[in-house]
């Protein structure tokens, strides 16, 4: 029987979500949901127990995955989720489930006519929960330079609740080349890698859509705004500079 939503998980020292029982909710949501489905949990070389605790739930059900990866970062990690996914359409969401599964419907109404259809947390309708003013104002000017450099009209391109189609899931992540995932990370930055998803499939012509959803702000320690942003911005401009070798190839 063919699957028809990919669920992809990408962790990295989630001990803290798993403890809160973050695992039981995904699949409570997952049993109930009304079509074929696969769990993939793809964790990037955890150093804090959550490899063995996310081996242990796999065995709970054979739709569940575990996938192993070396410490790379979110990029490399949620793209080895969706390349060995099966799904016909392919979600990935932040394992702190800052936005609840249930948005999945909001997303899949328009999977009649696009093929990558994203969350936000800036356009008309979206929810946030709890958010820190500093989170929020480091968001919005992120946004703006991320508009004027590399995907105009796309407001909230970090939004980690993405939705592929099959087609464009083996399209896009192959073609990743500035989180190619060549060179193993010490940290848990998370970079501009849902950038560089977004302009590659603007640059290829995928339809898409921005979709609100509900966010809920989940404390981190992961967070550096200062540093994260100016690496994120050093990561765009190294996105266009890609683009301008011709990094990314023609798209059969």
């Amino acid at each position: 029987m063919s699957t028809y939503l990919s669920l992809i998980l990408p962790s990295y020292n989630e001990m803290k979500n798993i403890k809160r029982g973050v695992l039981n909710e995904v699949y409570d949501f997952l049993k109930e949901y009304p079509q074929t489905w696969e769990l993939i949990l793809s964790d990037d070389g955890s150093s804090d127990g959550s490899k063995i605790a996310l081996k242990e739930f796999a065995k709970r059900d054979e739709r569940i995955k575990f996938l192993e990866n070396p410490h790379r970062g979110k990029g490399p990690t949620v793209s080895a989720g969706m390349l060995a996914a099966q799904g016909k359409w392919r979600l990935f969401s932040d394992f702190d489930q800052s936005t609840p599964l249930k948005e999945i419907y909001s997303l899949l109404k328009y999977s009649d006519q696009y093929q990558v259809i994203f969350g936000s947390r800036e356009i008309i309708g979206a929810q946030r929960e709890k958010e820190p003013f500093y989170r929020h104002l480091m968001g919005r000017v992120f946004n703006l330079v991320v508009q004027i450099l590399a995907v105009p009209g796309m407001l909230d391109t970090q939004c980690g609740f993405k939705l592929f189609s099959q087609e464009a899931t083996e399209a896009l992540f192959p073609k990743l080349h500035v989180y190619s995932g060549k060179k193993e990370r010490r940290d848990a930055f998370t970079g501009a890698f849902d950038v560089e998803l977004l302009y590659l499939a603007k640059k290829y012509k995928f339809k898409i859509r921005e979709v609100p959803v509900l966010w809920q702000h989940h404390a981190t320690n992961r967070v550096s705004p200062l540093k994260d942003s100016s690496l994120m911005f050093l990561d765009i401009v190294r996105i266009k500079i890609a683009d301008l070798s011709g990094k990314y190839p023609n798209h059969d």
